[in-house]
């Protein structure tokens, strides 16, 4: 009786792993990337909102100080930070006009911390053209040159770009590259920049926008209580029917996503802690997948070294390890997929059991579910 269940479940689950596969591959092998420069000269004003980030801010400053895209002016948004950030960002805008400094203030209530933050950049900005970055990357000098080189080419109205993804701990060396099939399959760039679907998507790490773009889509205030504020945006910009682009840019830029397992599990549960307030059910929908796609098949691979559990898990382990080589981290990660997708599960999770508690920590702040009914969430 438990076989005839099981075996359609794993059925199922290998046959999902081989199209998430085919998505990724296509999606690393044909994805667009970053190949033209042409000379413009368009003021862009740039929008770096940061809270506790003395440990990132400098060297994230340095590397946008150092583009050979020289129009460029640096708005640099000191979001409440208890430690030195605010120091440091004063220190560079004394020694550089091109940085300005700006105090956000304390977030007003319905209002999340970094896009209150940007919010306020926004208001000290007057270029036509807004770059919204985080204060944990790093560019390299051409960067800006080029993504702006593409933005006018292409005659887009956004362009993201994807980061190379740094991974400070281990947990998160191993956790990421299983991860990364989500994010190369849902969030494809062949998604994203075909018409066909409806999947619009920013990396908060780098998105260009026209200025009336961002106007017309309601700015930060429209997304004002949103934890994952760049997919809010980037889905409005899509459905508004403007043109955006997503392309691959590996190779001259870095971000910083999850800083330790506790960044990590609380990452992962910010994904779906707001989709728990508004749509219990499909979150709850979502957590059972989660299961099934990840630490499923391996539990199964320990119980019964079936074909099918075999087959599946080494894809697994085989997509994982890929996806660490295109993240310039040991393929060796990808052996420990096991315990990734345990991770995996156990961040989603946490995003539900959390609407009982605290609710969860992002930036240094606590976004409990309570907040999100305040502020404008249906449960």
């Amino acid at each position: 009786m438990i076989d005839i269940i099981l075996l359609p479940l794993m059925i199922g689950v290998l046959l999902t792993w081989i199209y998430l596969s085919i998505l990724v591959i296509r999606s690393l092998r044909y994805a667009p990337r970053l190949d033209v420069y042409n000379k413009i000269d368009e003021r862009i004003d740039i929008i770096l909102p940061a809270r506790n980030e003395e440990k990132f801010i400098g060297r994230c400053l340095e590397s946008l100080l150092k583009q050979d895209y020289k129009n460029i002016r640096i708005i640099a948004i000191d979001d409440s930070s208890s430690d030195n950030t605010a120091n440091i960002i004063k220190d560079y805008a004394s020694r550089d006009g091109r940085v300005v400094y700006v105090y956000a203030g304390e977030k007003p209530v319905g209002w999340t911390g970094k896009n209150w933050a940007c919010y306020q950049g926004y208001l000290r900005s007057d270029a036509d053209l807004l770059l919204f970055t985080d204060a944990d990357s790093i560019f390299s000098s051409n960067l800006i040159s080029l993504a702006v080189s593409r933005f006018v080419r292409d005659s887009l109205d956004a362009l993201t770009l994807m980061p190379r993804i740094l991974c400070l701990d281990r947990f998160t060396c191993i956790t990421l590259p299983l991860l990364n099939n989500l994010l190369y399959s849902r969030y494809s760039p062949l998604r994203v920049n075909n018409k066909k679907y409806k999947i619009g998507y920013f990396f908060g790490s780098f998105f260009i926008i026209k200025r009336r773009v961002y106007e017309n889509i309601g700015t930060h205030m429209g997304v004002k209580n949103e934890l994952v504020e760049d997919g809010a945006l980037g889905s409005k910009v899509k459905s508004s029917g403007y043109k955006m682009m997503m392309i691959r840019a590996e190779d001259y830029f870095e971000a910083i996503w999850a800083r330790d397992l506790g960044s990590l599990l609380n990452g992962l549960g910010r994904l779906i802690m707001p989709l728990y307030a508004s749509k219990k059910h499909l979150a709850f929908s979502i957590i059972a997948i989660t299961f099934f796609i990840f630490p499923f098949p391996f539990i199964m691979l320990a119980s019964n070294l079936s074909l099918i559990a075999i087959i599946t898990s080494s894809i697994m382990i085989g997509m994982s390890m890929l996806n660490a080589y295109n993240l310039k981290i040991n393929p060796l990660y990808g052996l420990a997929a096991p315990l990734g997708a345990v991770i995996i599960f156990t961040g989603f999770l946490k995003g539900i059991i959390s609407t009982r508690g605290s609710g969860i920590k992002w930036r240094d702040r606590a976004y409990a579910y309570k907040q999100y009914n305040a502020d404008g969430f249906q449960p």
